[in-house]
Formats: structure tokens, C-alpha cells, sequence
């Protein structure tokens, strides 16, 4: 239903939830450092923010990824990529769970486990975010193929390539978002 476009609005929901979750790691970081409490408030708020919009890129997520064609090395790196964005936004939804049942402070027990998991949980986003970025940067994901092969022969036009490429090894599935090769005696478009 919503092809190409539901990639376009995952990638428009993603962003904030991943800034606001690392900010929030660094605003408690710095209030058990410095010991403010202002600081550890603005942690606990843009932690809250950070998962509920965390939230709406997850849902976001799994309608771009039954809306856009996968090739199968692309559908491998789209569930693992899922598969991680579950688990941080699980880890981070548990320590805002933590964070509202402790109203907001964790004991001074309880913070460096708390901190650590949210150290951890700011990595593996990290990697989510990788991963997300090769769906679309190496496999084309949510591209339309006519896009890709268009910027393929102006890439070509631009860089003055003429030589033949490469046939693949194996036909590509139908599915695929990967672009055709470019035939070496076609025309490049006008300018």
C-alpha cells in the first residue's frame, strides 16, 4: 500500500528517538558525575520521550519492511536490524519502566547498573543504525529500481564510463531493488 513512501517515513521517525536516547544516556552520565539533579531530570524525560518515539519508528519500521521488496542478502540484514531495534527499544522501555516505578531517581545501587545498561543499549542502537544504513545504502532498500538505474546512467554520464560492466554471476531474484547492469553502447541521457 504504502511501497516506497513507508521507507521514507521510517527513516523520518527513526532519527529523533535516536538522539533523544543518547542524549538522555549523557544527561544521566553527567548528573552522577556532577551530581545534579537537574541533569538526571532532563535524563528521565528525554529518556520517556526518546521510547515512546522509539515506539512509533518501530511500528513505522515493520510496515516499511512488508511494504518494500528485499532481496535475500537485504531480507537477512532487515531482520536482524529489526530483531536489534527491538532489543534496545526493549532495554530502553524497561529502564524508563525502572525510572517512573523509582519516580524518576535510581539509588546510588542502582545507577551504575542502570547507566551501564543504557552505555550497552547506545552501543547496540549504534549498530541498529548501521545496519539500517547498509538496507539502504548497499541493498537499495526503499528506492524505486527506476530511480536507481536512472542514477547508475548518470553516474556513468558524469564519470565518462564507457567501458562494459560486469554481468552479474546469476540473475537477479525479481524482487531484488539492486539496479541492472548498464549496457556499455547505451546512450548516457541528455544534460
Amino acid at each position: 500500500m504504502l511501497g516506497h513512501d513507508a521507507a521514507r517515513i521510517h527513516a523520518a521517525l527513526n532519527d529523533l528517538p535516536a538522539a533523544l536516547l543518547v542524549a538522555a544516556v549523557v544527561f544521566d552520565l553527567l548528573g552522577a558525575f556532577l551530581k545534579r539533579d537537574s541533569l538526571k531530570t532532563a535524563g528521565f524525560w528525554t529518556l520517556v520521550a526518546g521510547v515512546l518515539g522509539g515506539i512509533a519508528a518501530a511500528i513505522s519500521g515493520l510496515i516499511a519492511k512488508e511494504a518494500a521488496p528485499l532481496g535475500t542478502e537485504a531480507h537477512g540484514v532487515a531482520e536482524t536490524h529489526g530483531t536489534l531495534a527491538f532489543i534496545v527499544l526493549g532495554l530502553f522501555a524497561l529502564l524508563a519502566l525502572w525510572r517512573v516505578v523509582r519516580r524518576g531517581v535510581w539509588s546510588d545501587k542502582e545507577q551504575p547498573v542502570a547507566l551501564t545498561a543504557a552505555v550497552i543499549g547506545v552501543a547496540l542502537m549504534t549498530f541498529t543504525a548501521m545496519l539500517g544504513g547498509r538496507l539502504v545504502f548497499d541493498h537499495g532498500v526503499g528506492i524505486p529500481t527506476a530511480t536507481l538505474e536512472a542514477a547508475a546512467l548518470q553516474r556513468a554520464a558524469l564519470s565518462g564510463e564507457n567501458q562494459p560492466q560486469a554481468a552479474p554471476a546469476a540473475p537477479l531474484p525479481a524482487d531484488s531493488t539492486t539496479p541492472a547492469p548498464v549496457p556499455a553502447d547505451s546512450e548516457p541521457p541528455p544534460r
